[in-house]
């Protein structure tokens, strides 16, 4: 089994709960967040802001800004793993920046807390 992590933008998770639940994919967890990709920063520039030089931090403008994002974590058997991140990039792509972020890791074991189940039966299938 996987969890796949997905760091999207706010404003499209519902479309990607739906999206998701279409797909057989009911069972995800969601939580704000903050951050920001690399972008297109002038990476001399961000140094020189953290260093605290006024120059690069007032060049930087507002692209040092952490954004108000969405992460959704949601485990599934590994053959859903495809399935899943399919369904996450066709409803958040635009082809922008910020479009999102999607990460595939390994998990060991679930447990179903009220039956003491284990393994990919506590999961969707």
């Amino acid at each position: 089994m996987k969890e796949v992590m997905a760091v999207i933008r706010m404003n499209m998770i519902s479309k990607t709960k739906i999206a998701l639940a279409d797909a057989g994919i009911s069972s995800i967890t969601a939580r704000d967040c903050l951050g920001r990709g690399k972008g297109l920063v002038d990476l001399r520039l961000l140094k020189g802001a953290e260093k605290g030089y006024e120059e690069a931090i007032s060049q930087l403008g507002q692209s040092q800004r952490l954004i108000p994002k969405r992460v959704l974590f949601i485990v599934v058997p590994d053959k859903m793993v495809e399935k899943t991140v399919k369904t996450i990039i066709k409803v958040n792509q635009t082809g922008k920046s910020g479009d999102g972020k999607i990460f595939v890791v390994p998990v060991l074991d679930s447990v179903r807390v009220r039956t003491g189940e284990k393994g990919n039966i506590t999961l969707d299938d």
